[in-house]
């Protein structure tokens, strides 16, 4: 039974989505105080977690940051519930880790939808794959692993999956949409503009100066590439 984590404030919302997920045979606990949220995630940490961005005591968006700089939670899926309509609010959620959102008020299929699809979307598949190696960057599909010059790069499921997409399809070029069928399939919620937010976070992590990637390449009014002929 998948475990998941709500951390919201607003009780009749926590008693919506409680009833709802259970009702689809999950296992759902709830928090409406962030710190307290932040400690459980890091004592036991769930398959899935739901998020509030306005808390008490923690923010969302801090929480966001501290789940993904842990090594050993930064692939938690993590979907914000916002009441903040604004694509900027969504767009600074995905930028901070992250996978998915729902804006208030919300359908409890819709939501059940989401957590399913995301669940899958996460979750590591066997592979025959062999690890790519390109300059200081070794991708490891087994482990879903990625280092740079050696040093572990925390990465979330999907973070990986995108890069390991492009750098196992070297030197072309991938349209936004042709990214969201090859790395969140047909079940996807996200808009072409969150490929832009994951590109940008991949390039925090992997490049050495991010303004001016080596490797994931933007060819204008194209989509994103991943170079390798420099290297």
């Amino acid at each position: 039974m998948k475990r998941i984590l709500v951390i919201e404030d607003d009780k009749d919302i926590v008693e919506l989505v409680k009833y709802n997920l259970e009702k689809d045979g999950f296992q759902v606990t709830a928090t409406g105080d962030g710190a307290n949220g932040l400690t459980q995630i890091r004592k036991a940490p769930p398959d899935l977690l739901i998020l509030d961005l306005m808390l008490p005591k923690l923010s969302g968006l801090e929480i966001c940051k501290e789940v993904r700089k842990d090594g050993a939670l930064n692939r938690l899926p993590v979907l914000i519930l916002t009441a903040k309509g604004e694509e900027a609010d969504r767009v600074v959620g995905l930028e901070l880790g992250a996978d998915d959102y729902v804006t208030k008020p919300f359908s409890p299929r819709e939501l059940a939808a989401r957590v399913k699809a995301l669940l899958r979307r996460t979750e590591p598949v066997e592979t025959s794959e062999k690890p790519i190696e390109i300059g200081p960057l070794r991708i490891d599909p087994a482990a879903y692993r990625v280092t740079r010059a050696g040093k572990p790069v925390p990465m979330s499921t999907l973070e990986f999956r995108l890069l390991y997409f492009l750098a196992a399809r070297p030197n072309r070029v991938f349209t936004r949409d042709q990214l969201l069928d090859g790395v969140w399939g047909t079940e996807r919620f996200v808009t072409p503009r969150s490929v832009d937010v994951y590109v940008r976070r991949l390039r925090e992590k992997i490049e050495t100066d991010p303004q001016h990637p080596a490797f994931m390449k933007t060819i204008r009014g194209a989509g994103y590439l991943f170079e390798t002929r420099a290297s």
